[in-house]
């Protein structure tokens, strides 16, 4: 383009923005009506732009105003099928096009004070062809229209900028704002709002965009000072009528004949608010909703939060602590070295699994040539955002997904120094697909620097500034690598890197995005691993990420050598991390002539510190930015200075930076040879096998006779004593002989059938107070408590076929019990239950019947552990937030607390004859109310409730009763306690002390086995040592939630609801009978009566 001596009456083609390959613009694909899918945008072949997916252009051209929200540029049926017309768009923060359209928007508004845009968004509709009627002799069909969208936007602000090159074909088209209200047209080409003819622009507020709409304010160019405009006409392309609501806001001129009628025209004095939007409501669009969000109406609209347990933006969430995979396609052309014929990538698989609970990333892409695989090495960066987006969060601080989710767009930029090779990262994040996998695609286009085939490339460890604004994310940093090449040949460079995140956040929440708070993060990247095996043709990279406080050493480059004050006061100063080799003194002049170092901590990009001492020593070791592998696997010594070794732990191998678990069970004698050998982190555990006892290192037969239990030798002392001639002593009215059970402890009932009369006694065979009875065979309704010392703990065995069962998000797993031992290695999921939070489970011992309450449902449900359908018990629509729950196996109920309802409820099994208990359940124990947290007890019918514990409480998650020890317990994730009483002589002992942060708690004999959130594990405790004895880990790492047990027979106790008590609906037991209460719903009669 030359330069133009006169003012046009509008723009020359040559003053739009810069488009095209050569502006690194992608390209919509071709068609009549096609639309590229954007994070922000909607862009689509008609000349508009879109903040929703558009319709088929058959439901809005000519009938405007149209049912979705867009910028109409130019809108008409254009097409560039054929080769000549093409849409162009790309994200471009460069300071030149930034500056341009700075200056457009101060000519817009001369008299506000405009903030430099930190980045543009430009699309560009290039040579399009309308659609036209063959045989009109228009000749519309070779007419060709260019015309151009930049949208400028800051972290607080947006506007949209339009311009249109003079050309003819716009008098057959429309230019509008639009959205479900009002409809606006503009004539672009011979006005303006912004001093120049063809240029308009419109400050549109930030996201959501069109909110607060307000023109420019310079309506007339220089170049039409005094010129009168004849009227802008349109062809009558569409029969519709125009909306009355238009009519009613916009003030049409006087039509002319109806070949030639005139375009409405905005009035520019009209104060309308074009974009007044209707609110959408969680009622008809929960849907779009992650299945383990919330949905939350605001003024405005609405928006989606994951709930407690998950991590995203609502749309997207993911379980907190559970592994990520992530797949997708990589396409491209990639130049390498100075080769002049680029090689081609053509949908490589990648895959990558994230660790996610010390943020270590891994990626792998399948199928790439020898020809570029080496080079590919230097382009970790490739899965650099993957780190960030599951990177270990440091308190207070917050991973990529955990602020937007996993719908985003990325553009990165690769400067390699010192052949400055440049390659352009673009990347597609498109969220969670039906297999609840990421799904992401990745575009490559540039040159890398060759690399020789056997080399290494080692990446030093780097930190990166992450700067948020609402709806994109800007990082730059340098790093450095070394290559080593098969000769032995060592080579140290560089690379500059820079990227922008753009993606779309909830607009209506008015607390504000999540991010907010976090102008800056930094994220420090170490145990870099990049390999490209030639065997297989596959590219490897492997990061450890950890998202943070900015925590570095600085540069500081100022324009002049100043005073320590004075450098506080300045303006102009560029801070980048150290390990960056100050990029800014690279690129900016004004830092060339004096460069201080400093060190401090960067907020809101200013910074207060005083002068470091050059060269300082650090201890990488202690500060935590040494290289080495996480501590759980190696050990950073300081060896003086700045250096430092790394080793493995015992139990690894390898060279302390990357160390690999030892499997010590393939290694001889490691446990006795009646053990089994099981290997774990950093070491291994043995267990003897059945018929032994010991420590698994050393393992003794085990005696077929054990030991008697206190019953059996007082019953045998007692048969005895009867088997004494009487001529030695007077004959007794009859001895009392106790009754033992199969397993040698004390029956719950005790009788003695010379005097007739029974009672009732505790697991030591002590008679508890108050319940002698005639003679009777039944047994007792409860196990009593306890009176003196408890049984030795070794002569109670456990019934084989144990089992733990526990919830994780969306199955429930079981571990087999080897006497308490779990028996990890035979651990196995249960049942799976997809897109479901299992939060609580119960076991019923009689049908063999495993229950759960699942609050994503809201529902509690019910299946065999021989397997068969899930069947519903409490349905959806009848239960809030059914989360904790109990099984009566003897009388046949179920009860539940609902955290929505805030009741506690009961009904048969199957759900029947439900009712609500505000007090609940005979030694049923429940904990309530977080701000005043307490346990309480009441018999099953809700009568007698009391309050057994309600001092030194903080966050009480885990209860359980101990049947056989008549022992209450429970886990406290605030005092971080397990402890136990005896609710009858209210006599309350520590177990264990410093757990992290527990979730479900169940008795078995001696031990307690509870969940922990923080651990993700199954913990066993032995109540009589105090102490934790083992964990058990899951293989996939997630939250679990509730615990139970089950047991191949039921404990035996008096069944006062035999055939349902004689009564009509429900039977309640109660201590010493029973009542009968009605549902809340009866069909027919029923009677509440008390026995």
């Amino acid at each position: 383009c030359g330069r133009h001596s006169h003012r046009s009456p509008s723009i020359h083609p040559c003053e739009l923005f810069e488009f095209g390959e050569a502006a690194g613009d992608l390209q919509l694909p071709p068609g009549s009506d096609s639309t590229a899918n954007l994070i922000l945008f909607q862009i689509n072949t008609n000349g508009f732009v879109a903040v929703a997916e558009p319709p088929a252009e058959e439901k809005y051209l000519g009938k405007m105003p149209s049912e979705f929200k867009m910028i109409a540029v130019l809108l008409g049926d254009l097409d560039n099928s054929d080769g000549q017309g093409k849409v162009y768009f790309r994200h471009d923060s460069t300071p030149n096009i930034l500056g341009r359209a700075a200056d457009h928007i101060r000519q817009g508004f001369p008299d506000g004070k405009v903030e430099k845009p930190t980045n543009t968004f430009i699309v560009t509709w290039e040579n399009m062809a309308a659609q036209g009627t063959p045989g009109r002799g228009d000749q519309l069909d070779t007419k060709r229209i260019t015309f151009q969208l930049v949208v400028a936007y800051t972290a607080s602000s947006a506007w949209a900028i339009l311009l249109y090159p003079r050309n003819g074909l716009q008098k057959l088209l429309e230019s509008c704002f639009n959205e479900e209200t009002f409809h606006v047209v503009l004539s672009p080409t011979r006005k303006t709002n912004a001093a120049q003819s063809g240029v308009w622009v419109y400050k549109i507020g930030s996201s959501p965009f069109f909110v607060e709409i307000e023109p420019g304010k310079v309506t007339r160019s220089p170049e039409n000072e005094g010129v009168t405009e004849p009227p802008v006409t349109i062809e009558p392309r569409y029969t519709t009528e125009e909306p009355e609501l238009r009519q009613r806001h916009v003030a049409a001129p006087p039509r002319s004949a109806p070949q030639h009628p005139q375009i409405v025209v905005v009035d520019e004095d009209l104060d309308v608010n074009v974009f007044a939007y209707n609110p959408e409501t969680c009622a008809h669009n929960r849907h779009k909703c992650s299945a383990s969000a919330d949905c939350r109406d605001h003024s405005r609209g609405y928006c989606c939060h994951c709930r407690p347990g998950y991590y995203g933006n609502g749309k997207d969430c993911v379980a907190e602590g559970k592994p990520q995979r992530m797949n997708g396609k990589v396409n491209g052309q990639v130049f390498v070295g100075n080769l002049p014929s680029p090689v081609r990538l053509s949908n490589n698989d990648l895959h990558s699994y994230v660790v996610a609970n010390d943020g270590r990333a891994y990626v792998a892409i399948s199928n790439i040539p020898d020809s570029v695989g080496p080079s590919l090495q230097l382009l970790s960066s490739l899965g650099g955002v993957i780190g960030w987006a599951f990177a270990l969060e440091q308190p207070g601080y917050e991973n990529g997904f955990s602020l937007i989710g996993g719908v985003f767009s990325r553009q990165a930029e690769v400067v390699f120094q010192p052949g400055n090779e440049r390659l352009t990262i673009k990347q597609e994040f498109k969220g969670i697909d039906e297999h609840d996998h990421l799904v992401m695609s990745t575009d490559l286009d540039g040159r890398l620097p060759a690399v020789p085939l056997g080399s290494t490339v080692q990446i030093e460890p780097y930190k990166e500034i992450y700067q948020y604004n609402r709806n994109f994310i800007i990082s730059s940093s340098s790093r450095n690598y070394t290559i080593t090449s098969p000769d032995g040949d060592v080579q140290t460079r560089s690379y500059q890197w820079r990227q922008t995140i753009v993606f779309q956040t909830c607009p209506y929440d008015e607390a504000g995005w999540a991010g907010a708070t976090l102008t800056t993060q930094q994220l420090s990247v170490d145990q870099i691993f990049v390999m490209f095996d030639a065997n297989n043709h596959l590219i490897r990279y492997a990061m450890s990420n950890k998202i943070g406080p900015i925590r570095s050493m600085l540069h500081v480059c100022v324009s002049t050598c100043v005073t320590d004050a004075q450098v506080r006061l300045m303006l102009k100063v560029s801070l980048i991390v150290r390990d960056s080799h100050s990029e800014a003194c690279c690129y900016s002049e004004e830092c060339s002539e004096t460069r201080i170092q400093y060190l401090g901590q960067i907020h809101q990009n200013m910074f207060l510190s005083g002068p470091a001492e050059e060269n300082r020593p650090v201890d990488h070791c202690q500060r935590g930015s040494h290289d080495c592998d996480a501590p759980q696997r190696a050990l950073c010594r300081y060896t003086g200075g700045s250096a430092y070794i790394c080793s493995c732990l015992p139990g690894f191998e390898g060279d302390g930076r990357v160390c690999r678990d030892v499997d010590e069970c393939q290694q001889q004698d490691r446990c006795h040879a009646e053990a089994s050998c099981s290997n774990t982190q950093g070491s291994f555990t043995c267990q003897c096998r059945p018929g032994f006892h010991g420590d698994g290192l050393h393992c003794s037969p085990t005696f077929s006779e054990r030991e008697k239990t206190q019953c059996e030798q007082q019953r045998e002392s007692a048969v005895a004593d009867s088997d004494v001639p009487f001529s030695f002593r007077p004959r007794p009215v009859g001895r009392y002989v106790p009754r033992c059970d199969e397993h040698g402890a004390y029956e719950p009932t005790q009788c003695h059938q010379s005097i007739g009369q029974c009672w009732c006694v505790d697991a030591n065979g002590q008679e508890i107070a108050n319940t002698r009875t005639g003679p009777h065979t039944g047994v007792c309704a409860v196990t009593p408590a306890p009176i003196g010392p408890t049984p030795r703990p070794d002569v109670q065995p456990i019934a084989p076929g144990a089992y733990l069962l526990f919830a994780q998000s969306g199955k429930i797993e079981h571990v087999p019990l080897d006497g308490y031992i779990m028996k990890k290695e035979e651990a196995k999921p249960l049942l799976h239950v997809p897109d479901r939070v299992v939060i609580a489970v119960a076991y019923d011992c009689v049908e063999k019947m495993v229950y759960w309450t699942d609050i994503t449902g809201p529902a509690i449900s019910k299946a065999s552990l021989t397997g068969g359908d899930v069947v519903p018990v409490v349905t959806k629509g009848t239960a809030g937030s059914p989360e904790g729950i109990a099984i009566d196996h003897v009388a046949r109920l179920l009860f539940w607390t609902d955290s929505t309802r805030d009741t506690i409820e009961v009904s048969k099994l199957d759900g029947s004859h439900r009712r609500v208990l505000f007090d609940t359940d005979l030694y049923l124990y429940w904990y309530w109310n977080r701000d005043g947290p307490k346990i309480e007890m009441s018999n099953m019918d809700g009568t007698e409730r009391v309050v057994l514990v309600k001092d030194n409480l903080a966050l009480p998650n885990g209860l359980t009763f101990d049947y056989e020890n008549q022992q209450l317990c429970w886990a406290d994730a605030g005092t971080r306690n397990v402890e136990c009483m005896d609710p009858h002589r209210q006599l309350r002992r520590n177990i264990v002390e410093g757990i992290q942060y527990p979730f479900g708690l169940v008795s078995f004999g001696r031990n307690l086995y509870y969940t922990d959130w923080r651990r993700e594990a199954v913990v066993a405790v032995d109540r009589h040592l105090g102490k934790e004895t083992e964990e058990f880990l899951p293989q996939k790492r997630s939250r679990l939630y509730g615990i139970t047990t089950t047991a191949t027979q039921c404990p035996q106790v008096y069944n006062y609801c035999a055939d349902n008590g004689g009564c009509s609906h429900l039977c309640l037991p109660r201590l010493g009978g029973l009542s009968c209460r009605c549902p809340d719903t009866t069909d027919g009669q029923c009677e509440e009566k008390v026995l």
